[in-house]
């Protein structure tokens, strides 16, 4: 009799812990708030995608570390419990994973869906650099500007252009890469009028004024 009932004990336990219900493991690797927030971190990014405020490029990285934690998690939970301490990690990470997600959806330029190529369009920023290549151009010929100088300018103006175009590889400029883009063309252009203003045609580069 003792047998029998030691018997029905056993396959009880096991049917229990085959289906994920002894009550001590299932109540210890329960995690229902942080799963929720990362659902919910996971739904903000997407939202965040849809409405332009965030970037491929930039969801993929939010994404990344939503894994890592996703697998921090799994790990805590490999010996079948997941303490307070550990429990309180995820939270703290899930907490700046979520106030980065909120950041991005608050300070970034909208990309709206079918018009990412507004996003990118610089007219302001692409006609200021075209007027002071012209400038540089009529700084050559009136002498002005010496052809040494020039190739600076120009490598300078080379150098912005590329700066332009890592901006506009992740699908949108920036306010802020705006303001940093026209910075640096107004500061070019300031050392351009101040090489127009000062007459050093005599002398420079070769030409001594008696040619």
């Amino acid at each position: 009799m003792k047998s029998k009932l030691l018997t029905a004990s056993l396959l009880a336990s096991a049917l229990f812990a085959g289906l994920g219900m002894a009550p001590a493991m299932a109540q210890g690797n329960y995690t229902p708030g942080i799963d929720q927030s990362q659902q919910a971190i996971g739904a903000r990014i997407q939202q965040g995608m849809a409405s332009g405020h965030i970037t491929p490029s930039e969801a993929q990285a939010l994404y990344q570390r939503d894994r890592d934690i996703e697998a921090r998690e799994m790990r805590f939970k490999a010996n079948g419990s997941a303490n307070p301490q550990e429990r309180q990690q995820l939270r703290a990470d899930l907490g700046a994973l979520s106030a980065d997600v909120e950041r991005m959806m608050a300070n970034r330029d909208v990309v709206r869906p079918g018009y990412a190529d507004q996003a990118v369009a610089t007219p302001g920023i692409d006609q200021r650099a075209q007027e002071i290549s012209q400038r540089i151009d009529e700084g050559v010929r009136s002498g002005r500007i010496t052809q040494r100088e020039a190739r600076r300018l120009y490598k300078r103006e080379r150098v912005i252009e590329r700066q332009e175009q890592a901006f506009k590889s992740d699908g949108v400029v920036t306010q802020q890469e705006r303001r940093q883009l026209r910075a640096e063309l107004s500061a070019l252009r300031d050392d351009v009028e101040r090489m127009m203003r000062n007459d050093r045609r005599n002398g420079r580069d070769g030409r001594d004024g008696h040619g």
